[in-house]
């Protein structure tokens, strides 16, 4: 089998785990957006490609979701989502502390980066200090299960990753897991 199959079947597989897994939640805000992110991030060596699997996984995911209030904040949302793919240098040695501090971190910015661009284009809250930290304090609902829906699917990414690696192990390894080069 050769590289470039393997990676598209890698392609395929991270943007049908983040559609299935955004579209079914089990509690609010738990997808497998942030470490499908991470992961292509680790795996895909061309930015863009890294970038194209949570941004695919996105726009056809919201095909089965409400609509985004504004463009902008359409925008906001798929950078802060795609965001996470920059970090995947930083995790692709697959070391624990490093997967566990990228999924935080990016469970993180996509709060602060989406509830700012909200305080900004919404009248729901004044544009003051006190009204920027009312919008952050009204999204902790929002964000309460994120950190741990980011932090499981990284560390089932990773580690599942890391097993199939193994199982299969053939001449071409893939990305952050064993092997002496990546792919593509």
């Amino acid at each position: 089998m050769n590289n470039t199959f393997k990676l598209c079947g890698l392609w395929l597989l991270l943007v049908a785990v983040a559609i299935a897994g955004r579209i079914w939640q089990p509690a609010l805000n738990v997808t497998p957006m942030a470490g499908v992110a991470l992961a292509a991030g680790a795996i895909f060596s061309h930015p863009l490609v890294a970038a194209s699997v949570p941004v695919a996984a996105l726009a056809l995911s919201n095909i089965f979701l409400p609509p985004y209030e504004s463009w902008v904040m359409a925008t906001v949302v798929f950078a802060a989502t795609a965001w996470p793919v920059f970090l995947g240098s930083v995790v692709r040695g697959g070391r624990l502390i490093a997967v566990v501090g990228g999924a935080l971190a990016s469970s993180l910015a996509f709060y602060l980066s989406t509830n700012f661009a909200y305080w900004c284009l919404s009248t729901d809250y004044p544009h003051t200090l006190g009204g920027l930290v009312a919008c952050y304090l009204a999204a902790l609902p929002f964000y309460r299960w994120m950190p741990v829906g980011d932090l499981v699917w990284s560390l089932f990414l990773f580690g599942g990753g890391a097993s199939v690696s193994r199982m299969v192990h053939d001449k071409v390894r893939i990305g952050f897991w064993p092997g002496p080069e990546r792919l593509a």
